[in-house]
């Protein structure tokens, strides 16, 4: 075989990007955007990797620490003083009055009504008023 035969079998197998594609019988397996992309991943793949998520000078958190930071706070104690500190007081009838605009509408919303108590009957003279009585008005000793 000549050189000049050799080298044009070769021309036909490379595909430079200048001429267009290869027969597609002569086209080599790795070549193409496909092949080009993988070959970037692996290369990027072989290299050690610096984790740009990160900020300078950022320390890693525990988690237990982060769980004790978002726990609740009770703060009744706290409210408790607070309120037992003031030296205002309202009176009965504004705190009523509040607690009517903040009452529901519905029936069970509504405290039942407060019925006054009947004081027992009874009479405003003693017995010995009456004895006194009897003895004024009939006459007997």
């Amino acid at each position: 075989m000549s050189a000049s035969l050799v080298r044009r079998g070769l021309e036909l197998l490379e595909a430079p990007a200048g001429r267009g594609k290869a027969p597609p019988g002569l086209q080599r397996g790795q070549d193409g955007p496909r092949a080009a992309g993988a070959a970037r991943r692996r290369k990027v793949a072989l290299e050690p990797r610096k984790n740009k998520a990160t900020v300078k000078g950022r320390v890693v958190k525990s988690a237990i620490e982060e769980y004790h930071k978002k726990k609740a706070v009770n703060h009744l104690r706290a409210n408790l003083q607070y309120m037992l500190k003031g030296q205002f007081v309202a009176s009965k009838a504004v705190t009523e009055q509040v607690l009517a605009q903040n009452r529901g509408r519905k029936s069970k919303d509504r405290p039942p009504k407060k019925v006054a108590k009947k004081k027992p009957e009874g009479t405003v003279f003693t017995e010995e008023d009456f004895r006194k009585f009897e003895r004024e008005y009939f006459g007997r000793p």
